[in-house]
């Protein structure tokens, strides 16, 4: 059997290659090792997204928990990320099973564990199940019934997404967004929000809102290069003021203005940060991940807030919102949690504080965006994923590591910041970033400049000298 190890996000690998039958068992005997040492009346609240064999795999888990005498509540059809961990929290659950790849390519799956408070299962907890995962699976899988572990009450079925709306509907003023006139649209690039949102606001523009666990060959990562359809929705449109799309499991935020214009998670996390804090009167501590934008530290520090800068990956921002008053965390790949939710990433809760946002201002998302301007500068962002063989991608991370690297052509780096990955700061105004992705097998670079033109150039610059443009 092979070695199973979680990345940034959980354990991912590709369908019936590793992720298979046995080896999700691996994992769930573990899981379910953990919860009984770590509780006294130990739970678990489980369930899948619209992926491929989403539910084989989620019973597979479920016969392995019962094996080991844990009560499982079971997810009825396919939920969100987010849902599981509201779940975990508001059942009591000692831990939340999700089954899900996320952005991932459609070949792949993948195994998020979350923690009893409604967030992602930090790593000390990770690596302690890690630890317990067996060389094979040690439990006959044909010889339980779930059926008859339901009629036993070890097994029950919740309805996450009705637990998730009547959460949404406590929190956000549908009225004031249904009412305000203002056209929306919607892209689940076929992923876990495509049910969830037609019941929250159902007179939106939907695109990509049935269950196909292909994702019609497209990764669903809701970035810029991914949505070129949902932009020319929007564009021909001409009544939409904002349109939101979301990942796979619905835990990712893209975004897009009335002109069909992308906007970053960089511009989300300052819009949200500027709602939160000047027209909602919300404090707390502002949390980034590495590969967001200097300006979000920028703007608290003008404030007065609390800040703190992360390794990639949401666990870390929750590790700290779990423990402190944080009013926002953000990370530069669309997963962002505020102050009053579970502290997960959510991309249907934050486009709906965004559309919350524009009906009580009466401001167009252009306006607002603005308001940020105001506040930071303009500037725009550009990522480039590179597809290297793993020879190559090791040599140009041990280049940057060794400080070879201290020009990108005509730009001359400053300073180094090696939080996670290598930022390279040129100036105030622009940095590019390489960093080895921890959930595939890519060489992520980023860059920041004023203008779009500014960030791509720079991004080749990046490519030229690491001998890959």
């Amino acid at each position: 059997m092979s070695k199973i190890k979680f990345g940034t996000d959980g354990w991912r690998a590709i369908i019936a290659k590793d992720f298979t039958v046995d080896n999700v068992a691996r994992i769930s005997y573990a899981t379910g090792l953990w919860v009984k040492e770590n509780f006294s009346n130990p739970s678990i609240v489980i369930g899948h997204d619209c992926r491929f064999a989403g539910e084989l795999f989620v019973e597979t888990s479920v016969k392995v928990f019962v094996s080991l005498g844990v009560e499982v509540c079971m997810a009825k059809g396919f939920i969100t990320t987010p849902m599981i961990s509201l779940g975990a929290k508001k059942l009591n659950a000692s831990i939340g099973v999700v089954m899900t790849a996320s952005h991932n390519p459609p070949s792949y799956n993948g195994y998020k564990l979350k923690g009893h408070y409604g967030g992602p299962l930090t790593t000390d907890k990770i690596n302690e199940v890690e630890r317990l995962i067996p060389n094979e699976n040690p439990v006959d899988l044909d010889s339980i019934s779930i059926d008859k572990s339901i009629n036993s009450g070890l097994v029950k079925w919740v309805d996450l997404e009705q637990m998730y709306i009547d959460e949404v509907e406590s929190s956000f003023d549908l009225k004031a967004i249904k009412n305000s006139g203002l056209h929306f649209a919607y892209d689940a690039m076929y992923g876990a929000g495509q049910k969830v949102m037609k019941r929250i606001l159902g007179n939106m523009t939907f695109l990509h809102c049935e269950y196909n666990p292909s994702f019609y060959g497209q990764a669903p990562e809701p970035i810029a290069k991914n949505l070129t359809e949902f932009s020319d929705l929007i564009i021909k449109d001409g009544t939409i003021a904002a349109g939101l799309a979301t990942d796979g499991d619905a835990d990712r935020i893209g975004l897009y203005n009335s002109k069909g214009e992308f906007v970053d998670s960089h511009h989300i996390i300052l819009l949200l940060f500027l709602y939160l804090h000047k027209y909602k009167n919300m404090t707390g501590k502002v949390v980034v991940a590495a590969s967001t934008t200097p300006r979000v530290v920028r703007l608290a520090k003008q404030w007065g807030f609390d800040h703190d800068t992360v390794e990639i990956g949401f666990k870390h921002i929750a590790k700290q919102m779990i423990t402190e008053d944080v009013l926002i965390g953000g990370e530069e790949s669309g997963g962002i949690a505020i102050k009053g939710h579970i502290p997960e990433r959510d991309g249907i809760w934050m486009g709906l504080v965004i559309f919350e946002y524009m009906a009580k201002s009466g401001k167009s998302l252009e306006d607002l965006i603005s308001e940020v301007y105001d506040l930071v500068g303009e500037f725009k962002y550009w990522r480039d994923d590179l597809h290297l063989d793993e020879d190559l991608k090791t040599t140009i991370v041990a280049k940057c590591k060794s400080g070879e690297f201290s020009k990108f052509g005509n730009y001359v780096v400053d300073h180094v910041d090696t939080t996670d990955g290598y930022k390279f700061i040129i100036s105030d105004d622009e940095w590019l970033m390489i960093r080895p992705s921890g959930t595939e097998p890519v060489l992520r670079c980023y860059a920041e400049s004023k203008t779009l033109d500014g960030a791509k150039q720079l991004l080749a610059a990046c490519k030229a000298e690491i001998g890959v443009g």
